[in-house]
């Protein structure tokens, strides 16, 4: 087949996005497919071509990968070097190479990517590609909606409330809640912009970082235990895998620093939490409508007590990500799991 790999874009996990492309576009090509690794937002080349044979120097039009720095990416910095400064968020050639290929992989997370605007203008295109459609990439994006269509499907989920940066609560206080508690962007993801918080001067000062980011944030009850995860594919839940950091919680350092985190596959909890939390996990898909692959994240308290966090539409696919490393536990290997990825997604264009 010939694949466009999407990667990049403008979220600020457009680091992590590359090393998911980058794993994937290696993945397809060492099962004999012609792939192309893009960046979404910078496109290829600045001007509009002749694309003709483009799939016969596949890697040579690819981008080339490096690797996940400890920081967050400078976006306004990515947005000045491109060539073409058009308003669109696809750059050069990128609609017409996706146009082309017999479908795209969507290695792209966060903004613009697993929130639904690239599936939604991509199937006004008629271009096919891997993973959920528009509107369930919406409602998990969306950490508001996604916990009350959790809480009206029996899945439960941290005590929680929605704030806006505009006429914000910077009272604690006056929230309704009790410390400590998490506050985080409200469709963010990797963690970033999260807080866990324990004082009011706390509160205030992870305000001001979860609205650095978005100008809606989510304040939760903060669930002492242990962290968990369960990927979902095609409505079918994998080994449950527990993450443990070494110190702190599961942040961005954590999520792509090797060694800074232990995580066991299949998770050693007894065995009627673990059969509770698969069931979750599965709910979860089928309350957003997530019909080709997803992963789930949970927390378990000290009395039995399960929470389901959030949702994530397309989980990365890097060297030490949560979904391969359940998959490898079933006995699927890494490739294998890509192209079960789009064998699954092309089944919703027969």
């Amino acid at each position: 087949m010939d694949i466009v790999v999407l990667a990049g874009g403008l979220s600020t996990e457009r680091d992590v996005s590359f090393v998911t492309g980058g794993n994937v576009a290696d993945a397809l090509r060492g099962r004999g497919h012609r792939v192309i690794l893009l960046d979404v937002y910078m496109g290829y080349h600045d001007k509009p071509e002749d694309l003709t044979g483009i799939f016969e120097r596949s890697k040579e039009a690819s981008v080339s990968v490096a690797g996940i720095s400890g920081e967050t990416p400078d976006l306004e910095a990515v947005k000045k070097s491109r060539k073409d400064q058009s308003g669109s968020f696809f750059g050069p050639n990128v609609i017409e190479l996706c146009r082309m290929a017999d479908i795209v992989f969507m290695a792209l997370h966060g903004e613009n990517g697993e929130d639904g605007r690239i599936q939604a203008a991509f199937d006004l295109y008629g271009i096919k590609y891997t993973g959920t459609g528009f509107l369930s990439s919406a409602l998990a994006m969306d950490k508001e909606l996604s916990k009350r269509l959790f809480l009206a499907n029996g899945i439960p989920t941290p005590e929680g409330i929605s704030m806006k940066k505009e006429g914000c609560q910077w009272d604690f206080d006056e929230t309704g809640l009790t410390l400590p508690c998490v506050v985080k962007p409200c469709c963010g993801g990797s963690s970033i912009g999260v807080s866990i918080v324990r004082t009011q001067e706390e509160y205030q000062k992870a305000l001001e970082e979860a609205f650095r980011w978005e100008e809606k944030i989510i304040i939760e009850s903060y669930i002492q235990g242990r962290e968990f995860s369960v990927g979902v594919i095609d409505f079918k839940a994998l080994p449950v895998i527990e993450i443990a950091p070494l110190e702190g919680f599961y942040n961005y350092k954590n999520k792509y620093s090797a060694g800074s985190a232990v995580e066991t596959c299949p998770a050693e909890l007894p065995e009627d939490i673990t059969k509770k939390m698969q069931q979750y996990a599965q709910e979860v898909a089928k309350a957003l409508g997530l019909d080709t692959y997803s992963r789930m994240d949970f927390l378990l308290d000290g009395q039995g007590g399960l929470y389901c966090l959030e949702a994530n539409t397309l989980p990365g696919m890097t060297s030490v990500s949560l979904l391969p490393q359940e998959a490898l536990a079933v006995g699927i290997s890494f490739e294998e799991l890509c192209e079960e990825i789009i064998r699954i997604s092309m089944k919703k264009y027969t």
